[in-house]
């Protein structure tokens, strides 16, 4: 025991001391010219195959979401571990010379990123990137799905908790890729569906459906009381007709419900349509402080494979929304399913005015650690590829003079093809959704 006891406490004197490069605190100095912490000196110089970007070829940097503290515990320890992913993004880019960025995007919500390039907030001192919530993370840690979110609009949600209601409902779109359908319920005394027109159905979550999902949250409002039993039928007669018709994601089913609380556990709903095969995962998200009906909600989860959370505050929201794909990803780790996947072609985040705009596509892949039975996802690595090096890989001899190749993604959208082009104009609207 004594020998136990002596490690973990080595262990937390060196994630104590421990100190990593920081990609906004890097060669950053304070008023008396002293690096400031997680900064440090860190060489950048100028290389051609990135653009012209200022970068370090043997070391990576870390990137932490502005919202969350660069020294937590959790993301020192994983920031630890993960340095040894240095030799091996040199090791691969000498091996070939081509690949461009090579990352890891870690559940914790810190971002890894090779070659070290500093990175710079905007003009409100913040930087938005969230790892968690880009294309290629959300489509490699987790199976297809389809999803209803269920949010309580009755009068006890006015104010505060709806604010962080609708905030939640926001961060749980974010989360949705284009491989999921969606669609969003508010309910008091009766059901209301945030867009009319597709009432009983789900729609894909592409970026087109999820905006035009975004600008209808705001017109939510709360009065009555909440049915919730009505709501949870309603959620459950979609998602089943889908599953049995072979429509939506023909896989994960789940139903995310945004509350203040529930005085009743529906077991009767839940017998009648998702016991004893539990297809379909519950989500339950506390809207506030109060916890008198938080067993309730905690009894919905666990009896249908799900995990609850309670959201508190604005700043709790996104932490606690990411928890849930922790649960959607078990399947894959205990099918041991490291599947690699690709985005639909985008616009290179890093532009550069002489080269132009880039269309570019990543491949990336989940890790898991299998310490249990159950599994957890530790993250996602990926890297970026330019379409112009795909298309190399092209025999042009065996198409003939008139022939062409061309590639689409398996949800009908264009990775490359000979006539697809950028219009200048259109390059800062497809800057936003790089990635």
């Amino acid at each position: 025991s004594n020998y136990v006891f002596s490690n973990l406490v080595r262990a937390r004197f060196i994630l104590l001391i421990y100190e990593y490069f920081n990609a906004v605190l890097i060669n950053e100095v304070d008023e008396e010219g002293n690096n400031v912490e997680l900064g440090g000196q860190f060489i950048l110089e100028p290389n051609d195959h990135f653009n012209n970007l200022s970068v370090n070829l043997s070391l990576s940097v870390v990137q932490v979401p502005t919202n969350m503290y660069n020294k937590d515990p959790d993301i020192v320890n994983g920031v630890y571990w993960s340095e040894a992913l240095n030799k091996v993004f040199v090791d691969n880019f000498e091996r070939d010379p081509t690949l461009i960025w090579q990352y890891f995007g870690s559940a914790k919500g810190f971002f890894r990123q090779y070659p070290g390039v500093k990175w710079h907030p905007d003009e409100h001192g913040v930087i938005g990137f969230d790892c968690r919530n880009r294309k290629w993370y959300i489509q490699a840690a987790t199976s297809p799905k389809d999803v209803v979110i269920l949010v309580d609009v009755s009068g006890s949600m006015k104010g505060l908790r709806l604010t962080i209601a609708r905030q939640t409902v926001s961060s749980i779109l974010d989360t949705l890729g284009e491989d999921d359908f969606f669609n969003i319920i508010a309910y008091n005394q009766e059901i209301h569906y945030v867009e009319p027109c597709l009432n009983g159905t789900l729609v894909r979550a592409d970026r087109t459906n999820k905006d035009h999902f975004h600008e209808h949250l705001d017109k939510l409002f709360a009065k009555g009381i909440g049915l919730l039993g009505d709501a949870l039928t309603e959620a459950f007669i979609i998602l089943n007709d889908f599953n049995q018709t072979g429509r939506g994601s023909v896989c994960s089913q789940a139903i995310m419900l945004v509350t203040d609380g529930a005085t009743e556990m529906y077991d009767d709903v839940f017998e009648k349509y998702n016991w004893p095969e539990r297809k379909v995962r519950i989500f339950p998200y506390l809207i506030g402080r109060e916890s008198a009906f938080a067993d309730n909600l905690k009894w919905m989860a666990c009896a249908n494979k799900g995990y609850f959370s309670q959201i508190s505050t604005l700043a709790d929201v996104q932490e606690n929304v990411m928890r849930y794909l922790h649960v959607m990803s078990r399947p894959k780790v205990i099918d041991h399913e490291h599947d690699t996947v690709w985005t639909e072609a985008y616009v290179d985040s890093a532009l550069n005015e002489k080269a132009g705009p880039s269309l570019m596509t990543t491949v990336a892949m989940p890790v898991f650690s299998t310490k249990n039975e159950t599994g957890i996802l530790l993250g996602v690595v990926g890297t970026d590829i330019p379409l112009q090096e795909l298309m190399k890989l092209i025999p042009k001899h065996m198409l003939g003079i008139h022939g062409y190749a061309f590639a689409i993604t398996n949800n009908g959208y264009i990775l490359t093809h000979p006539d697809l082009r950028l219009h200048i104009a259109a390059v800062d609207d497809l800057y936003n959704v790089a990635h």
